[in-house]
């Protein structure tokens, strides 16, 4: 199995499970969450390490191990992300499994089992021609950049809050929005899959100043990310630099 193969497998055999484990209803909200989380890592580490055992694993729900550092492969793992969108009854929620190799985010899938949808890097035709009148950026539900509203005038687009990073980027690979757009400060493992599932698709997908996006670091903070058309991108980014 490759690579692309794997991830693609990861992401939707655990978007399965999660969704039969909320379509039981012998959970709700926050409690539901919970287990959700431990049910998809304990499926997606168990499975990396049958099929990828000298690889690392960077996941949300486990223990960072720092040996990590030392390999040019390392697998990063949300396996779910928008957990309250989840807990919720909403569809905007997903499963991420990436791999980044040297620092890049070079392979992932992004899955999103409400919405039946699942995004591979290497499967990922290119969005269709806009045809809004205004472009359409994405931000967080509960954590909207500062910089958005004057981002928004700048560009004449129109703001719109989702959930899941994963769900904002598959709506600007799925043509459904041009934008997506977050400061503030994620990890790694919320946006390495939609990153490379972006990129794989001929988006743009970098940190707000511009500057390439890195993984597999020690400190896994990414501070900001813009996935857009790459119309939209050079003024984006020569926005945000002039903000700072």
């Amino acid at each position: 199995m490759t690579d692309e193969e794997l991830a693609a497998r990861l992401a939707e055999g655990a978007g399965r499970l999660l969704a039969e484990l909320r379509g039981s209803r012998l959970l709700q909200g926050a409690a539901l969450g919970h287990v959700a989380d431990k049910v998809a890592n304990a499926f997606i580490l168990t499975a990396l390490a049958e099929w990828r055992p000298q690889d690392p694993v960077l996941s949300e729900e486990s223990p960072d191990r720092p040996e990590r550092l030392a390999s040019d492969r390392a697998w990063i793992i949300d396996p779910l992300d928008g957990t309250r969108e989840y807990g919720e009854g909403r569809d905007d929620w997903a499963v991420h499994v990436a791999l980044a190799v040297k620092g890049q985010p070079r392979i992932g899938a992004v899955a999103l089992p409400a919405r039946g949808q699942l995004f591979r890097s290497d499967q990922c035709p290119s969005p269709p021609e806009a045809s809004r009148p205004r472009p359409l950026m994405l931000v967080s539900r509960t954590r909207p950049p500062a910089l958005a509203e004057a981002l928004a005038e700048r560009l004449g687009a129109e703001i719109a809050p989702m959930g899941s990073a994963g769900a904002k980027a598959a709506a600007v690979i799925a043509g459904d929005a041009d934008i997506y757009f977050h400061s503030g400060g994620q990890h790694e493992w919320d946006n390495c899959a939609p990153a490379a599932v972006a990129l794989g698709a001929g988006l743009h997908a970098s940190r707000i100043d511009g500057e390439p996006l890195r993984y597999n670091r020690a400190d896994t903070i990414v501070p900001d990310i813009v996935i857009a058309r790459s119309e939209l991108a050079e003024k984006i980014v020569a926005f945000c630099r002039s903000q700072r």
